[in-house]
């Protein structure tokens, strides 16, 4: 896959969920903003069903390249387990402010408007919409 700087203006910008059997398994919410992967640490997985809230944790944000990773990362370096695309797509970014972020995704299992509410420091809620 191309990275930023071939990719073209009008293409949307792109999103991966990763499912990591670390020391808790656990999903990774990546979002393509400012030019790196933005992410997010969702415990029992981003949700699929209108008006079911999850927990997201902040994370520090990943390079692009990092979008396509699945493997296995080596006991004793940090995030040891097994990494997996659980989901991928683009999304449409439809608001974004310091507290909340709107999207549409386009993915395979994540489809439809979504939203991450930050709650207090790295903590957010991220769920579909009813519409």
């Amino acid at each position: 896959m191309a990275d930023a700087r071939s990719r073209n203006s009008f293409e949307l910008p792109r999103f991966v969920v990763h499912k990591h059997a670390a020391r808790r398994l656990h999903y990774d919410l990546r979002l393509e903003l400012d030019s790196v992967l933005k992410s997010w640490a969702v415990p029992k997985g981003p949700p699929e069903t209108p008006g079911v809230k999850r927990l997201a944790v902040a994370v520090d944000d990943h390079a692009l390249d990092y979008i396509d990773f699945e493997g296995t990362i080596p006991e004793g370096q940090y995030g040891a387990g097994k990494v997996e695309i659980w989901d991928k797509g683009t999304f449409d970014l439809t608001n974004r402010t310091e507290t909340t972020i709107s999207l549409i995704f386009h993915g395979k299992r994540l489809e439809g408007d979504y939203h991450l509410i930050r709650i207090k420091d790295k903590n957010w809620l991220v769920f579909k919409s009813q519409k």
